[in-house]
């Protein structure tokens, strides 16, 4: 039986976990500079809790193939929750130094990727019990996120202005609990732990096979690298060059704004694919999209007046809207059931590899040249990577059909297991 509950409550706890980190990316950074004065030590704790959260996002993948998708999500964001009321407590008892920060930062890298893996690998039976296409449900997910971070940097923004930057971690931790107390009460098809005779054996094996697997299959060896790469020059430029940008200004409401404007672009990006996805061809779209969005973002790295800044933000959060939902399908085309939750962990992990080189070599060079500088030279290499994709031969295996096995399998294929899972009692 056809049910829409799942795959609402999937979206609905996206949505909450999504707000939580789209408040801490504008809280968190925002805190480090208050506490330290110091563009350098916001790149250099950016840089040291993405080791963290790089091993966390590469085992995360075996995690949870071996405990179940479910159970997962539900402890992930539960220890995301503790992990962020620390600020608070901290900073009402012995006081946040440098060295509390970095460990707080690192506690909340290496829960988030296990929640972030459990929900993507229970999407396409989420999808299949409300009978929606993947291209479709691709769409809508990526539009939760997008409205997260649409709506969580805006009031990240607002409350650090309002209440202060400390205090704003108490909505963070409420956001956590919501999402997973909505988990707990939901039965989700093919979520729960698998049978020990299908478990895999040990983490780090797993892991390896993982591995083994995304890099034979040249499709998704290419678009790990190419993710990376994107990663690598995007995540210093939010999470390092704007926030010492707006920090200079004290306007923590324009950088809120700014970076819900991107995601309110997401938006309208991630639906627009949800309604266009099935007609397109999948690697003309991944090029165009990528382009699209880095040649704005570039225009906003020489600081126009704040509201083209806005719009320019808009249109790049529209084109970016397509990437995401074209790189699930990606995965779910081309990976066996057994193997989604490591290839989707692995990916992850690939991306977050570059982060910490990007944040290290940011820091320093914010010291040097300056905020401005730094923008324009990793808006333009972003171009660059963009503009390199229609030159990839491997991506026109974007368009490839799905392998056997795969999640993307029609779903009559799958009813059967799917109702018995339902039918199950929630764990």
């Amino acid at each position: 039986m056809r049910s829409a509950r799942p795959f609402v409550v999937l979206e609905a706890t996206a949505i909450l976990s999504g707000t939580a980190n789209g408040i801490t990316m504008v809280a968190f950074p925002w805190l480090v500079l208050q506490t330290t004065g110091d563009a350098r030590a916001t790149a250099t704790i950016a840089a040291v809790t993405a080791l963290p959260l790089l091993a966390s996002m590469l085992f995360a993948g075996a995690v949870v193939d071996v405990l179940g998708r479910r159970a997962v999500a539900i402890t992930s964001d539960v220890l995301s929750m503790l992990s962020v009321l620390l600020v608070p407590v901290l900073a009402a008892t012995v006081g946040l130094g440098f060295g509390l920060l970095l460990l707080v930062a690192a506690l909340g890298a290496v829960f988030d990727p296990a929640g972030l893996t459990a929900r993507e690998t229970m999407l396409p039976a989420a999808s299949r019990s409300a009978g929606l296409s993947l291209e479709r449900a691709n769409g809508v997910h990526e539009t939760s996120y997008s409205v997260a971070f649409l709506v969580g940097p805006g009031i990240g923004g607002v409350l650090i202005g309002v209440v202060g930057s400390t205090a704003t971690f108490w909505a963070t931790s409420v956001a956590f609990a919501m999402s997973a107390a909505l988990m707990a009460v939901t039965r989700m098809p093919a979520s729960a732990r698998p049978a020990r005779s299908e478990r895999p054996h040990g983490m780090w094996r797993s892991t390896r096979v993982g591995l083994a697997f995304l890099w034979e299959d040249r499709v998704l060896r290419a678009v790990a690298i190419l993710t990376a790469l994107l990663v690598g020059v995007w995540l210093p430029v939010e999470g390092v060059v704007l926030p010492v940008l707006f920090n200079a200004l004290d306007q923590p409401e324009r950088l809120g704004f700014l970076v819900t404007a991107m995601s309110a672009g997401g938006v309208i990006g991630a639906l627009g694919y949800t309604w266009l996805g099935p007609r397109l061809r999948r690697r003309p779209a991944f090029v165009v999209a990528l382009v699209g969005c880095a040649i704005p973002v570039l225009a906003m790295a020489f600081l126009p007046p704040y509201p083209v800044m806005l719009v320019l933000g808009v249109l790049t959060g529209v084109f970016f809207g397509a990437v995401n939902p074209i790189t699930n399908l990606a995965m779910q085309n081309r990976t066996p059931e057994a193997l989604r939750g490591r290839v989707v962990g692995v990916m992850g992990s690939a991306a977050y590899a570059a982060g910490p080189l990007g944040y290290l070599v940011a820091g320093p060079l914010v010291e040097a040249w300056g905020a401005q500088a730094v923008f324009v030279l990793f808006t333009a290499l972003l171009l660059v990577v963009s503009v390199a994709t229609a030159f990839l031969p491997a991506l026109r295996g974007l368009d490839d059909p799905a392998v056997p096995g795969s999640a993307a399998l029609p779903f009559p294929d799958r009813l059967a297991a799917e109702r018995h899972e339902l039918a199950r009692p929630a764990a």
